[in-house]
Parts: C-alpha cells; sequence; structure tokens
C-alpha cells in the first residue's frame, strides 16, 4: 500500500500493485518488460505499463509497436527534467498515469514503471511503487556493485543483465555477482541474460511472490 494514498485505496477496490524498474542508460529496463509481459500474462496476470523519458514516448511507442501487450495499456510520462525527479522527488505525474488505467482496465493486477535512464543513484518514491527492481549490466563494468550505488543498495531485487557479454568485456561473472550480493546483504540479486531469455522467470516469480498471489 502507497502511505499518501492510504485513506483513498481504504475507500476504493483493491489497487493494482506497482512495480518499479530503473537503471542506467542501456541496461536493458524496456528489454526485461518485453521479456516479462508474456512470462506474467502466462501466469494470468492482468498488467499494464507507464514509461518515462525526458523529452520523448520512444520506450511506450517501442512497447507499443511490440505485438505483446495492448497498445491502450501503454502510458507514457514525459518527464522533462532529470529522469529520478518524477519516480523520487515528484512522481505525481506517474500516479496520475497508473490511475488512469487502473480507471480504464478494471481488473489490472499489476502496473509495471519503467523510469527513464539514470545512472545508480536512481531510486522509486514508495508513494508511487509497492516494490521496485534496479537493472545494472555487465558491460557498464563490474565495479558497479562496489560503488555501492542507492539504486544497487536499496532496491527490492537487483538484476545484472547482458551476462553473455562477460568474456567480452573483461569481466569475471562470478566476482560481479558475489561482490552484489555482498553490499545487498542478503537482498536479491538475479542474473540475466534477456537476450537469451536467460533468467526471466527468476525475475517473474521474485515479483509473483512480492506483491501478487498472497493472501
Amino acid at each position: 500500500m502507497r502511505p499518501s494514498l492510504a485513506a483513498t485505496a481504504a475507500q476504493a477496490a483493491p489497487s493494482a500493485a506497482r512495480v518499479g524498474i530503473g537503471g542506467p542508460v542501456g541496461s536493458g529496463k524496456t528489454a526485461l518488460i518485453e521479456r516479462l509481459i508474456p512470462a506474467l500474462t502466462a501466469r494470468g496476470v492482468d498488467l499494464a505499463v507507464v514509461t518515462n523519458d525526458l523529452v520523448t514516448k520512444e520506450d511506450a511507442e517501442r512497447l507499443r509497436r511490440s505485438g505483446l501487450i495492448d497498445p491502450a495499456r501503454v502510458s507514457a510520462v514525459e518527464a522533462g527534467a532529470c529522469p529520478h525527479t518524477v519516480i523520487r522527488e515528484d512522481p505525481t505525474l506517474n500516479i496520475v498515469a497508473g490511475d488512469e488505467l487502473e480507471a480504464r482496465f478494471h481488473g489490472l493486477e499489476l502496473i509495471l514503471f519503467e523510469s527513464g535512464g539514470d545512472n545508480l543513484a536512481s531510486t522509486f518514491s514508495l508513494d508511487l511503487v509497492d516494490w521496485w527492481i534496479f537493472v545494472i549490466d555487465v558491460a557498464g563494468g563490474d565495479d558497479i556493485p562496489r560503488k555501492k550505488g542507492p539504486g544497487v543498495v536499496r532496491c527490492d531485487l537487483l538484476v545484472v543483465n547482458k551476462t553473455d557479454l562477460a568474456p567480452h568485456v573483461g569481466v569475471d561473472l562470478d566476482r560481479m555477482l558475489a561482490e552484489a550480493r555482498a553490499v545487498r546483504q542478503g537482498k536479491p540479486v538475479i542474473a540475466t541474460d534477456l537476450r537469451a531469455g536467460h533468467g526471466v522467470e527468476d525475475v517473474a516469480d521474485a515479483i509473483a511472490s512480492a506483491v501478487l498471489f498472497r493472501d
């Protein structure tokens, strides 16, 4: 339950779970959503997506053209400023976008909020999401976990993507994953190769376990 919306939600039907997906530019956020849509719908999850871009709707249009989801279920927010502003400092635009999707699609169970690409400091306001994922990739450097950025340390799930590139960019993947788990002090880390689909079911399982299908 989003604290600032508790009073409103208490008088309405149960709201859809809201999950944030953040990470640096090119880490694989949109690719993760493209893989999660069929994985979650196969589990019977009724979902929608809100994307955030600086001054375009590129990620939203990519998802709308994908054939994976009804285009009307993809809403686009143009941040017009540093991407983390609309998911952390003032998430009003995203809250409204999510509320509008829920009003249009009764029975909606899950909304995925994709942040615009940001650095390792990107975090989500808990007024906006119930649970959030941060995506990094091995091509960004195996020192990312050691830098202990707020996104890496604070997220509910860390996804380390593009594992297939590790031998080509001189990254010791096992060490990178071990360091990621160490700085996260037991919070989950999942390795993925989204091009091949590896690890996607694990991410879908983590979302379902955290915010869906609970008594």
